[in-house]
């Protein structure tokens, strides 16, 4: 039987499958298309899903691949320089884009001993005490103790599971595309400064080779089948409506279209069935958050999942996925809607915007923004104690080297400042590190293989209760 069955192959699914991996977990991968995608939805990296790449030592990988933009606020564009004191030692935006993520991402994963198996649609599934039974288009059959859902906002997963899907459906639509022009670069650069603004929006692609463009448009109305891709001519035509011209566009990359379309899950597990990423929550991409927050579901979920298997786990850990990620996608929602507003041109959400455009001049106010949209402003709900506790930690300088280089291997961790503590009965899941860092002010802190502060403090008898919660008996 395998262990877990991640359906998706996306940045979410290899993320899951490389987590995993670092624990020995037998994973396989299902994805149903052939080749790996070209459509380039995403084109950046948000700080703490660097950190993230930073905490798993892929980091030099990414930045050898994307530019580093400084760190700013950007909220419904209206743009605010980075305020003081960023809780973090990444203050930059990676700009990647989507396809060498999933690239590096699938690497990694491979590297590490996941098996995947491309032209594999889930079509069915079902559920008994013992595990998850898979069904493929092919009518084969595979059986797996977990199967996780990463298959996107369409998700076969989701559906099959019966979970709902609560929210608003799609009232405006755009098409993306990338498609070479025929026209000069200042002629191209000219039509699209006339373009009418927001409705049609284009460029030089960020990547690829010279002379291919990346356009946003706006439709006149929403596809009745949005599952159906739209056309190149579609394409073109709705070009040639708002900017007068084609730009004698040719050989296209990939024409796509996507709404703004706000849903949530109701649940995210099922019995042997999890969802994360676009499975569990779509929204409009204002801000660029959302495959940084697959990213992240996938790192919260890994080593939870991880524990199940390897037996060591206490009991809830798996469902503090759930109780910890649904509020932050909930969140995510939320600023979305906001921005969405924000952007109307209609007289209230223009005075609204206004009075916030005046509110994040203040320091605090903007630092509370850019902490949502970049997700170092998170904290899990861990209960009382200090205020590290339930926050991620940043990367942090010790007497020998970093505090990132210690978390490669996807461990707990216990930075020990004193000495004087142990981790005797939790070596096989949590280090010990002993050494000091003139940026912690606390003597000693257990981090979680996801980062998060689970315990601050030196009371021995404390940091046990501390591993017992979170790192099994």
């Amino acid at each position: 039987m395998i262990d877990v069955i991640v359906a998706g192959g996306g940045p979410t699914g290899m993320m899951l499958a490389g987590e995993l991996r670092l624990h020995d977990v037998n994973v396989l991968v299902l994805e149903k298309e052939t080749e790996p995608t070209k459509q380039v939805r995403s084109l950046g990296l948000h700080a703490r899903s660097v950190e993230i790449m930073d905490q798993r030592g892929l980091l030099d990988e990414f930045l050898a691949l994307g530019t580093r933009y400084p760190l700013r606020n950007s909220f419904a564009g209206i743009i605010k320089p980075r305020p003081d004191r960023v809780d973090t030692a990444h203050a930059f935006l990676l700009g990647i884009p989507q396809t060498s993520t999933e690239r590096l991402l699938t690497e990694h994963a491979v590297g590490l001993g996941a098996e995947i198996r491309r032209g594999c649609e889930v079509t069915g599934l079902s559920q008994d005490e013992a595990g998850v039974t898979v069904e493929l288009a092919d009518h084969t059959e595979l059986r797996s103790r977990y199967l996780v859902g990463c298959d996107g906002g369409r998700s076969t997963v989701r559906k099959l599971l019966g979970t709902g899907f609560p929210g608003e459906p799609a009232r405006i639509e755009w098409l993306l595309a990338e498609a070479k022009v025929g026209v000069s670069p200042e002629e191209a650069t000219a039509i699209a400064a006339a373009a009418p603004k927001p409705a049609a929006q284009f460029g030089p692609a960020p990547h690829d080779e010279e002379g291919v463009y990346r356009f946003v448009l706006r439709t006149a109305d929403v596809a009745e089948d949005r599952t159906v891709p739209p056309t190149f001519d579609e394409f073109t035509q709705r070009l040639r409506e708002l900017a007068g011209t084609d730009l004698g566009v040719h050989a296209p990359r990939f024409v796509s279209r996507f709404g703004d379309g706000t849903r949530l899950a109701d649940r995210y597990r099922d019995g042997w069935v999890l969802l994360a990423g676009d499975s569990a929550h779509i929204h409009p991409p204002l801000g660029g958050q959302g495959l940084n927050l697959g990213i992240q579901d996938a790192f919260n979920l890994g080593w939870k999942l991880a524990a199940e298997i390897g037996g060591w786990a206490p009991a809830g850990l798996l469902d503090t996925y759930e109780s910890e990620r649904r509020p932050v996608a909930d969140d995510v929602l939320n600023n979305v809607r906001v921005q969405a507003e924000l952007l109307s041109t209609e007289p209230g959400p223009q005075a609204v915007r206004r009075l916030l455009t005046e509110l994040m001049d203040f320091e605090d106010v903007n630092r509370h923004l850019l902490g949502k949209i970049t997700a170092i402003g998170i904290r899990y709900d861990f209960g009382d104690g200090h205020d590290l506790v339930g926050r991620r930690l940043r990367d942090i300088g010790l007497k020998q080297g970093r505090l990132y280089d210690r978390m490669h291997a996807g461990r707990g961790l216990l930075l020990d400042q004193t000495g004087r503590l142990s981790v005797a009965g939790w070596a096989d899941r949590v280090d010990h590190v002993v050494d000091v860092s003139e940026e912690l002010e606390v003597p000693a802190v257990l981090l979680r293989p996801d980062g998060h502060v689970a315990w601050a403090g030196e009371d021995q008898r404390e940091l046990t209760g501390q591993l017992s919660r979170w790192f099994g008996a």
